[in-house]
């Protein structure tokens, strides 16, 4: 199975969108947005930036110009990461993650699959 981008529309109207990776796991999710079209954007924010540098706030690494991947932890002590964009906006989001290597792996699927990861409209 291939990577895809999943279009759905949200609990509150709006839509949103999952990256889900070929083994069926959601990699990322989107903010919700008002209308289709800015969430098709936000897709292709996702592909044109999915090889963004990475800036390391659980290390305490530099901090970096967006666009670029923030990873972090929660308050609940979990590693994730966001999709930040060149204009500062958050694209995307991960869960939790046990690891700082798994979310790190999160980030690097981005990069291997959104680029070409087709675009699927649920509940249309």
């Amino acid at each position: 199975m291939a990577a895809r981008f999943e279009v759905k529309i949200a609990k509150n109207g709006e839509y949103m969108f999952n990256l889900i990776a070929p083994n069926g796991q959601v990699i990322a999710t989107s903010e919700t947005y008002t209308a289709k079209h800015n969430c098709l954007g936000g897709i292709e924010s996702v592909r044109a930036n999915a090889r963004a540098h990475v800036e390391d706030q659980i290390a305490g690494g530099a901090t970096l110009l967006c666009p670029k991947y923030e990873l972090f932890l929660d308050k609940e002590r979990k590693p994730r990461f966001r999709l930040i964009a060149a204009n500062g906006e958050i694209i995307c989001a991960s869960q939790g993650y046990t690891t700082k290597s798994a979310a790190q792996g999160g980030i690097a699927s981005i990069g291997e699959n959104a680029p070409q990861a087709q675009i699927v409209f649920l509940g249309e």
